[in-house]
């Protein structure tokens, strides 16, 4: 009887991890067309249409960004978000996506999206996300359980506390329900998947990143196991609460200027995937590797001084960048200081297509001269101002 219920919880729990994936790939979507203005009013028939987007319009856009490698995968992508109630037709008249000069509009962008138990769910355990990211003195921290080590963990003990005092519960036990509702909808987990939630020192992690780019081929896959990638992806660039101490990376994405450094004991990790007393019969998508702590070798080719970089002269130039933030964040890394550095790009990402290049050193950010600051200072000046981004940076001659 017990083992029927715990696989019916895994099998649910599986189902609605899906869901809120394919939630989150859309709403990533929307924001990136409404900064790209295909949602826009439009008028057909002596009748404007508030935000919405031309079918085939989206089909041209999803080909040439690379989100779709032809228009039939296209039309299978806006069809999933259809079934999942995230986009539809502006008059209802089609339950199907049409490569066609047909109007649609994200249900979000008129009130009609759907809020049913599932969904409140989710957005509760996005924000309550959000809010541990942002929080000076995160709970969620590497910790160490059976010898392994895991990212952004917490005890259930210490959710329960932060949820009271932050006035996102007013007893423990109404806090145990809502983290209880939370992994039965594969938004938290225990980190060897054996566990429900209970409050006591058994460690848990969110199975989502919500801050995560999703790609929206990924939305095919029934099982939505996405390419392994860390939470703390160096092309995010969001707030996330590094330990004071460690100046290094969790974890690379694969870079050519970067090397990836793989994981230890990788015998050990298959073995919590599925094994006997697991609770969930699908690996964590979120944090299940140990923590690979590595410093990732740094591109520039040798060590330059604020002094060398101003001196008259000197074989540098200063340019002026803007660089627009889309759902996901800017799309670089900095590193070093006094000065930093770009130490990464992403080739896909706004900086990317501003003009930010790896070994710029900044000079300022939205006016603020930062050659004396270190990296860490500069990230948190980036992540706290507006959207539009911009930079002073200082580049060799070549």
């Amino acid at each position: 009887m017990m083992e029927s219920i715990v696989n019916s919880v895994k099998k649910k729990a599986t189902e609605r991890h899906h869901k809120a994936e394919v939630m989150i790939a859309g709403e990533q979507l929307r924001l990136r067309l409404h900064d790209a203005k295909l949602i826009k009013d439009r008028r057909y028939h002596l009748r404007t249409y508030p935000n919405c987007f031309v079918a085939r319009e989206l089909t041209d856009w999803l080909i040439d960004h690379k989100e779709a490698p032809d228009r039939e995968t296209a039309m299978k992508l806006m069809q999933k978000l259809m079934s999942h109630n995230i986009i539809h037709h502006v008059c209802d008249e089609y339950s199907d996506f049409k490569d066609a000069k047909l109007l649609y509009r994200f249900r979000k962008d008129d009130g009609t999206f759907p809020l049913s138990k599932e969904v409140k769910v989710f957005m509760r355990g996005q924000s309550l996300y959000e809010n541990l990211i942002g929080s000076e003195q995160s709970i969620m921290k590497v910790r160490e359980e059976n010898g392994m080590k895991y990212q952004r963990t917490f005890p259930g003990c210490e959710m329960i506390d932060w949820l009271i005092q932050n006035g996102e519960a007013d007893s423990r036990k109404e806090a145990v329900e809502l983290c209880r509702a939370l992994l039965e909808h594969g938004i938290i987990q225990h980190v060897l998947l054996r566990h429900h939630f209970f409050d006591s020192n058994l460690l848990y992690q969110f199975r989502i990143n919500f801050r995560r780019r999703r790609r929206l081929t990924e939305l095919l896959s029934e099982n939505l196991q996405p390419i392994q990638e860390c939470t703390d992806s160096p092309f995010c660039l969001r707030k996330l609460n590094p330990e004071p101490s460690n100046s290094s990376f969790l974890s690379v994405h694969p870079n050519k200027e970067i090397k990836v450094v793989s994981a230890s004991r990788r015998s050990s990790v298959t073995s919590l995937a599925g094994g006997p007393g697991s609770y969930f019969s699908n690996p964590p998508n979120l944090g299940s590797q140990p923590v690979v702590e590595c410093n990732p070798k740094s591109v520039l080719k040798r060590k330059v001084t604020n002094e060398e970089l101003l001196s008259p002269g000197a074989p540098y130039i200063k340019k002026t960048i803007t660089i627009v933030g889309d759902a996901v964040g800017w799309g670089f890394v900095v590193r070093g200081g006094r000065p930093c550095h770009i130490q990464a790009v992403d080739p896909g990402g706004p900086a990317a297509a501003a003009g930010i290049k790896v070994r710029q050193f900044v000079y300022s950010v939205n006016g603020i001269g930062v050659l004396h600051l270190d990296y860490q200072t500069i990230s948190n000046l980036v992540m706290t101002g507006p959207r539009t981004l911009v930079m002073e940076v200082i580049e060799a001659i070549e």
